[in-house]
């Protein structure tokens, strides 16, 4: 494994850099975990996916998957014997060079920032939901604004006063969230007894190939995230291993969970989870559950949706702190704090930026749930073409390599033919109103981002030659 350490411009302040070797192996599948935020996924996606795929859902869960973990797999390829805290931006470089570098690195930050911003909206209105189950009329324009103002402040704060606090924290809240709602699918199969068995959902009675495939679409988006981990090559214990089993591990044991969460909601509720509005509270009504459990399972979706906007500001941290390092964006970005030894800078300002693009769509009358499914969409294209071209790269990586590639070549190809057709799925036919403009403002914030690129390529190319070069191994000496 050969590493460069970027040659910094004459004069550029050393700082305390990240901290080396503090997360273990749980903290790590934290991290991942809480960036898919399977709570929030279990909540909505299960019943939309069953409007087209039927009984056959939980297959359109499966197959989702397995085109996850072939994802997985290029990026395991990669984290076996690169670590950095430049996440796909570092590995891509290794096959595709600065350019192909720079674009993933662009679009992963598309991707986070979508999802922060999106998932703050989530935990917003279900928080919103939880204090008015208690007695308090949280409801309107300034306690949304207040809320999102709250939550995201604290979602800042944790990731600014530590990788290993905001990672516990992620970490107990998705737990916390997780473990409500198998407490309600167990719960759900007890009541159902013997009707519990659902062999129609075994034979896919009534599905297609085609409702299926189109599930498969809303399941991938379920996963986006998954390999946040890959973001803490300096910060992990371990890295070469314990990476690569936090990625993999993560999305096997979140896609298993899918399966079964599908499985339930619609052994129990039948048709009727297709005009469900809230699937889990539809649920826990019809059997019977406890007064008490309606706020503490609303708590447990809004935990879940506040663990999914500080794991993106993570790794939104670490990506821009490694182009501070190479010169791509201000070297003020690639300072970390003296005593809490993150990058504190781009966390202030990408948090921030979260809050101000929510209250915007709020003054504007957008509902937090409205928000929420907009953003979301945007960010999930960032988070498609990064996947797409980490896939790439694996494949001219591990030829240039010699290495035995034929299990990569099969993943990849899964991955990016999928990734193709998610996005073609999400455009064609063209949907409504906002949704056939968000690929537009997609392609246009890519655009955006590249003339920086194309500047330093004329202005200044010695940056581009340092960009993806910044790995665990070659920080030594500057934290």
């Amino acid at each position: 494994m050969t590493t460069t350490a970027p040659q910094q411009p004459p004069g550029t302040p050393t700082d305390a850099g990240l901290r080396r070797g503090v997360m273990s192996g749980p903290e790590l599948a934290a991290q991942a975990i809480a960036n898919i935020a399977p709570s929030a996924v279990i909540a909505f996606t299960a019943a939309a996916i069953f409007l087209g795929a039927g009984n056959g859902t939980i297959y359109a869960f499966g197959l989702a998957t397995i085109v996850i973990l072939c994802v997985g797999y290029c990026v395991v390829v990669f984290a076996r014997k690169h670590a950095s805290a430049g996440s796909l931006y570092t590995y891509v470089s290794k096959g595709l060079g600065p350019a192909g570098a720079y674009l993933a690195g662009a679009t992963l930050l598309i991707g986070c920032f979508g999802i922060a911003a999106a998932s703050l909206m989530g935990s917003v209105s279900y928080m919103s939901q939880f204090l008015t189950l208690l007695g308090v009329p949280a409801s309107g324009l300034g306690w949304s604004i207040g809320l999102a103002i709250v939550l995201g402040g604290l979602a800042t704060l944790f990731t600014i006063r530590g990788i290993r606090l905001s990672a516990r924290v992620s970490l107990v809240l998705e737990l916390l969230s997780v473990a409500i709602i198998l407490v309600l699918l167990i719960s759900a199969l007890v009541w159902a007894g013997p009707g519990a068995w659902d062999p129609a959902q075994l034979l896919a009675e009534g599905s297609s190939f085609q409702g299926i495939a189109a599930g498969m679409v809303l399941g991938i988006l379920g996963f986006v995230g998954f390999s946040s981990a890959d973001a803490l090559g300096r910060e992990a214990k371990n890295p070469y291993k314990a990476i690569p089993r936090a990625i993999m591990w993560s999305a096997l044991t979140v896609g298993i969970l899918y399966v079964f969460a599908a499985y339930t909601q619609i052994a129990v509720l039948g048709d009727d989870l297709a005009t469900a509005a809230s699937p889990l509270e539809s649920m826990s009504e019809l059997i019977g559950m406890p007064a008490w459990f309606a706020p503490v399972l609303t708590f447990g979706v809004a935990a879940s949706f506040f663990a999914v906007v500080v794991a993106p500001l993570n790794v939104i941290g670490r990506i821009v702190y490694v182009m501070g390092k190479e010169g791509v964006v201000h070297e003020r970005f690639g300072r970390t704090h003296e005593r809490h030894l993150t990058p504190h800078r781009v966390l202030l300002a990408a948090g921030a930026l979260a809050v101000v693009v929510d209250i915007v769509f709020l003054t504007a009358g957008a509902d937090p749930m409205e928000i929420l499914v907009w953003v979301n969409t945007w960010g999930t294209y960032g988070y498609m073409v990064a996947y797409a071209l980490v896939a790439i790269a694996c494949v001219v990586y591990t030829q240039r390599a010699g290495m035995r590639n034929g299990l990569v070549w099969v993943c990849a190809t899964i991955a990016v033919a999928t990734m193709a057709y998610v996005f073609f799925a999400n455009v064609f036919p063209v949907p409504a109103f906002p949704f056939n403009v968000i690929p537009y403002v997609f392609i246009i914030c890519v655009l955006a981002a590249l003339t920086r690129y194309w500047y330093l390529k004329a202005r200044q190319p010695e940056v581009i030659a340092r960009i993806g070069n910044t790995e665990t191994s070659a920080m030594d000496g500057v934290g």
